[in-house]
């Protein structure tokens, strides 16, 4: 498991080095330690060079399961897709089964209040990455600040692959199946899909001018908007419900399509930054990174909280990183440690 998340941090670098320069040293992983590491500092870590590329990976084998032909029953995708959902785990997951104490309840607590102040913290001049994500969020652009243009036309033609994407899953709908017309729908049911997304930017504008004018003096106002979008949002889909055949499995897979496109869109921003604030929309751009940030956060922290309920995988856990008598010693810790909260 650390060899193949190792090799993840060489693959990113490398790839990064290759497209925008700025070779440096990169550590691949760390040495033996017994200090439990805050989830917000892994997620800083290993957000863009793992867990981005986990859960694109993770996406795909799911619609491989939904629309491939080749694996028709479970033996066969199983068989078929072991060895990458082995990747897709050890890139997601290997940061947390190998930092210890990572599975103990008072440490998952501590950590996602850290990680949610983190994250909601703004930030600006002065302040340190560790301390805001906005901050973070401004250094991991970094290297496209000091690429040329051949490195920013790379960063948008290999973004282009999630919109074939989105075609791919608009094609599939039930909506585009159940007709005679085929492609010339999907078509048509594609371009509806860009004015969903276009919409979708144009409430986060409305919401964060709404909030800049309304939010201090006028909440009232503020929530009242909210709740005309909210009903807005819900009107159309059922005007889709009526018109257009829409199910929900056809939700379900157009969430499959617009989540990955709008991740498209936020790494073309980024590549086109200054045209993106000449327009007027990085402060969209900016509340759209975050909601991305804020939804893998959750994802990866939902699956360690649920294990962390078991006490039996935390004690897993510390005998399979250490050896016995060092086990045994941690254990004696945690009594003496329980024994002088209650005196």
């Amino acid at each position: 498991v650390f060899f193949t998340f190792s090799l993840g941090t060489r693959v990113h670098y490398f790839g990064r080095t290759i497209l925008h320069g700025g070779a440096k040293y990169r550590a691949t992983g760390r040495g033996f330690v017994v200090r439990h590491e805050k989830f917000a500092e892994n997620y800083r870590l290993y957000s863009r060079s793992h867990f981005v590329k986990g859960l694109e990976l993770m996406v795909l084998l799911i619609c491989y399961k939904i629309y491939g032909s080749a694996a028709s029953g479970a033996v066969s995708y199983a068989l078929l897709s072991f060895s990458m959902w082995f990747l897709v785990l050890s890139w997601l997951f290997a940061p947390f089964l190998l930092n210890p104490s990572g599975f103990e309840w008072q440490k998952i607590v501590e950590d996602w209040e850290d990680w949610s102040k983190w994250i909601s913290c703004r930030g600006g001049i002065g302040v340190p990455s560790v301390k805001s994500w906005e901050s973070w969020w401004e250094e991991e652009q970094e290297h496209l600040r000091h690429t040329g243009f051949i490195g920013r036309l790379f960063e948008i033609i290999l973004s282009i692959r999630f919109f074939i994407y989105q075609y791919g899953i608009v094609y599939h709908l039930n909506m585009t199946t159940s007709s005679r017309q085929g492609i010339r729908l999907s078509i048509v049911v594609y371009g509806l899909s860009w004015l969903v997304i276009g919409a979708v930017l144009i409430i986060l504008k409305i919401v964060s001018m709404g909030r800049m004018k309304f939010s201090a003096d006028f909440q009232l106002m503020f929530r009242l908007l909210k709740l005309l979008l909210f009903i807005g949002c819900i009107v159309t889909i059922a005007m889709l419900f009526y018109f257009l055949n829409l199910t929900v499995g056809d939700i379900f897979q157009s969430i499959l399509a617009f989540m990955p496109t709008g991740w498209a869109l936020l790494q073309i921003s980024q590549a086109c930054r200054t045209l993106v604030k000449g327009i007027g929309m990085w402060g969209s751009v900016k509340a759209l990174a975050r909601g991305y940030e804020y939804m893998m956060g959750v994802l990866l922290f939902a699956p360690i909280a649920i294990l962390a309920w078991f006490p039996f995988v935390s004690e897993f856990q510390t005998r399979l990183l250490f050896n016995q008598a060092f086990s045994r010693g941690l254990q004696i810790q945690r009594i003496l440690a329980g024994s002088k909260k209650q005196a």
